[in-house]
């Protein structure tokens, strides 16, 4: 049985990722830095992309049709758990292009709700965030109360 691919840790590229050095009196979200984000959001989306690659090549490779049920049973659990992972990173891929179209409108890194920086570190550990921190917190109260 193959291993979940989303599991595993991300490639390279990722992994070599340098934080962005800000230089004195620089712009928020100048070309520079536009450009950086760009890396990492055009990075993580290839990586995304190979991994849908890789799903549909081993599914292709390893279909079979097994006589005994609880094999067959055990194959379609696997499928079905990398078809889901598939859909998440599908949606994650849409996400990355919406973000990467707001840094072209040279709209990316303010927050979506009160306007603020959203600041470069909370930005490189999630690129696609649209919210500060702190509206992000209440947004997720909220979401605790609503759920409830």
């Amino acid at each position: 049985m193959s291993t979940n691919t989303a599991t595993k840790p991300a490639n390279d590229k990722l992994k070599s990722f340098t934080p962005y050095v800000e230089t004195k009196g620089e712009e928020y979200m100048g070309k520079p830095m536009r450009a950086h984000f760009t890396k990492i959001l055009q990075d993580w989306k290839q990586e995304l992309m190979v991994g849908v690659d890789k799903t549909v090549d081993h599914m292709k490779d390893e279909a079979a049709n097994f006589p005994d049920p609880a094999d067959r049973a055990s194959q379609e659990e696997e499928f079905s758990l990398e078809l889901r992972a598939r859909d998440r990173e599908r949606k994650l891929i849409k996400k990355i292009d919406k973000t990467l179209q707001l840094i072209e409108d040279e709209e990316y890194g303010w927050c979506e709700s009160c306007g603020v920086e959203i600041g470069i570190r909370r930005l490189e550990a999630r690129p696609t965030a649209d919210l500060c921190v702190d509206c992000k917190t209440l947004a997720e109260i909220k979401e605790k109360q609503v759920g409830k």
